[in-house]
């Protein structure tokens, strides 16, 4: 269990600014969907944030894991630095300027003509975060997580307190809501016409002042273009992007297409743009099973490359995967269950959305497993598996998404993700154990999560009217599944209910 303990610690401490990033992008759900109480007003955003997704894959194009792989050992980090930071600063230049001068014609081809402001600005934070996110990985690789969280926490902050410095103090101010004679300094910064471009705006100011904040990472640093040495790196990359941009598209393409699709009236009173804007908005609190797959994500990379050439390295990698696994079953058993709870941050005009939390929930749980198990293409250099594997699910996704979103809405657009996810996943395990076998334990997790999905099913079916009484019930069910899991689990984590000293296992 040492490895497990070592990964738990590194993954709570990454998981800082992770889980605390998500909790406030949680509230600022809870302020948007109640400052704007129109889901249309919010169509606009969600869908230029459903496009960013997208390009930040193509601006860091796999460099992220490729600088793992190339600069694992201490004497070759700075040199690796320096090459693969100076081609992304190169490449995010090009691409931001070429959006920069294309910003009326995609914005109009976008369908919100005269905010060629948004362009702009996405196009200066994607080049921004591409540059930071080479900077973090360094950050990852050297173990400084504490600066790590440090910043990605200022950032947060940032974004949140800007975010309710416009929409609601000084919106408020400017509508006459209280502080009177605070209204010249609130029209001061609050253009009603901006509206719910502040919140790009938040997000642009949050990723200027985080480049700021890294800035000892680029003092030792170098322009470098050796291509004949970027070359092997590239190479091994490429499939990275690919994958990563298949991959986005799986993520993505149901948002993408869902306006296109739609039938217009498919939900009685509510117009296609604002169908989009609720969905948009609830899928959001699926996203809380990232928690878990990113804080694990930003610790276990730099380790197992760093244990590539151990031996026990297939046993390891066995036993984090339980536990990640279990960890992400106990997340979708908490919302889902809880769901009646959880979804009260949200505006009550979009709340009609919930039921397809659980499933996206479990699509993400996919994902995660697959995202886990995939380092063994990553260690064995075997990155054009992945390739393959998430261009079956993208074309999976766009094929199931034309078919059942007509029929089901968004519920339509969260089976075909789970669906095309768990295709993935399964295919992911099946030749990862022909070419790079590794001994899961594929039994108790998969009847946790049996179980998982039986509990969750019988909340969803029979459902408690009274608040008072369904919520506690629900935290109670919740527990529950927690401590039979414990239980279960005791010789592993090395509880003894009987009062006997146990021997920790060592794994």
């Amino acid at each position: 269990m040492s490895v497990v303990k070592k990964l738990a610690s590194d993954t709570a401490l990454y998981g800082i600014s992770s889980i605390a990033g998500r909790f406030l992008n949680w509230l600022l759900v809870a302020v948007h969907t109640r400052v704007f109480e129109q889901p249309r007003l919010l169509a606009d955003n969600n869908q230029l944030y459903v496009y960013v997704v997208l390009l930040n894959i193509l601006y860091t194009y796999g460099m992220e894991t490729a600088f793992f792989r190339y600069a694992n050992k201490k004497e070759n980090r700075q040199e690796y630095y320096n090459l693969i930071l100076s081609y992304i600063i190169l490449t995010s230049l090009i691409f931001s300027t070429v959006i920069y001068f294309f910003a009326t014609p995609i914005i109009n081809w976008m369908g919100f003509p005269g905010k060629e402001r948004l362009i702009v600005w996405f196009a200066i934070i994607l080049a921004t975060d591409a540059i930071a996110a080479i900077a973090f990985v360094k950050l990852r690789a050297e173990s400084r997580a504490k600066r790590f969280v440090f910043i990605r926490l200022s950032n947060i902050f940032i974004n949140i307190g800007l975010n309710a410095f416009y929409l609601m103090f000084c919106k408020y101010i400017h509508e006459g809501l209280f502080l009177p004679t605070w209204k010249p300094f609130a029209d001061f910064f609050y253009n009603p016409a901006v509206g719910p471009d502040y919140i790009v705006w938040a997000n642009f100011i949050a990723s200027l002042i985080t480049i700021l904040l890294l800035w000892r990472e680029f003092i030792d640093f170098k322009f470098s273009f050796d291509f004949q040495k970027f070359k092997p790196v590239l190479i091994y990359a490429y499939p990275l992007l690919i994958m990563g941009l298949a991959g986005a598209i799986n993520q993505t393409a149901d948002r993408l297409m869902f306006s296109e699709i739609l039938p217009e009236g498919f939900y009685e009173g509510l117009s296609t743009k604002a169908a989009f804007s609720i969905y948009a908005n609830v899928y959001k609190l699926s996203i809380f099973m990232l928690l878990v797959v990113q804080a694990y994500r930003y610790a276990a990379d730099p380790f197992f490359f760093s244990k590539a050439e151990d031996k026990n390295s297939p046993s390891m990698l066995a036993l984090a995967t339980k536990w990640f696994t279990i960890a992400c079953i106990l997340i979708w058993v908490g919302v889902s269950i809880n769901i009646d709870l959880i979804s009260l941050i949200l505006g009550k005009n979009y709340r009609s959305g919930i039921i397809v939390v659980p499933i996206l929930l479990l699509a993400n749980l996919f994902i995660g497993v697959y995202q886990n198990i995939s380092m063994w293409f990553k260690l064995s250099d075997k990155t054009h598996f992945g390739t393959y594997f998430t261009i079956i699910g993208m074309v999976l996704t766009v094929i199931l998404n034309i078919i059942l979103i007509p029929i089901l809405g968004y519920v339509g657009c969260a089976v075909t993700f789970a669906f095309s996810s768990f295709v993935m996943m399964i295919l992911c395990y099946y030749y990862g154990q022909k070419y790079y076998p590794i001994p899961y334990e594929l039994k108790s997790v998969s009847i946790y999560l049996i179980v998982a999905a039986v509990l969750i099913y019988a909340s969803w079916q029979f459902k408690i009217e009274n608040p008072y009484l369904a919520v506690p019930f629900h935290i109670l069910l919740s527990i529950l599944f927690l401590s039979g899991i414990i239980f279960l689990e005791r010789k592993s984590l090395g509880i003894n209910f009987k009062g006997k000293p146990k021997h920790k296992s060592t794994e």
